[in-house]
């Protein structure tokens, strides 16, 4: 019975560890994306590796995160993407690796800001002090 107890703790502390080390490296993408976003660089798939590179290979990702954690994120090497100046295109699929899917999901969501009209706040009437 004590092992089962044992067993539960360590998978919620394993999903736990694998939460926090996934918010993590998707914070690290976005910021990236974030840099090629805002010079209105779209998104290629050499950019795409490159972006991946980047992140993997980040000191701090790397300082906070064990090996096999770390490993949990790479990209097998059976997956093979394109490495071209080509848009990057996954058309329906959900399976992308998950720096793949952290840096489209910006580059998604700075599009869908882009194309919302920008917010205008109604104008304020000056009062004088105590009115």
């Amino acid at each position: 019975m004590n092992n089962l107890t044992t067993d539960s703790t360590d998978h919620a502390l394993a999903a736990l560890r694998y939460q926090t080390a996934a918010r993590d490296l998707e914070r690290i993408v976005r910021n990236i994306a974030a840099r090629y976003i805002v010079q209105q660089v779209p998104l290629t798939w050499r950019l795409l590796h490159a972006i991946e590179a980047e992140a993997l290979a980040d000191l701090g990702f790397a300082s906070r995160h064990d090996a096999v954690m770390l490993g949990l994120f790479q990209r097998p090497s059976d997956l093979p993407y394109p490495e071209t100046d080509e848009a990057v295109d996954f058309g329906t699929s959900t399976a992308l690796p998950a720096v793949f899917a952290f840096a489209v999901s910006a580059y998604e969501e700075a599009a869908r800001r882009a194309a919302q009209p920008p917010e205008t706040a109604p104008l304020k009437r000056a009062r004088a002090w105590g009115d």
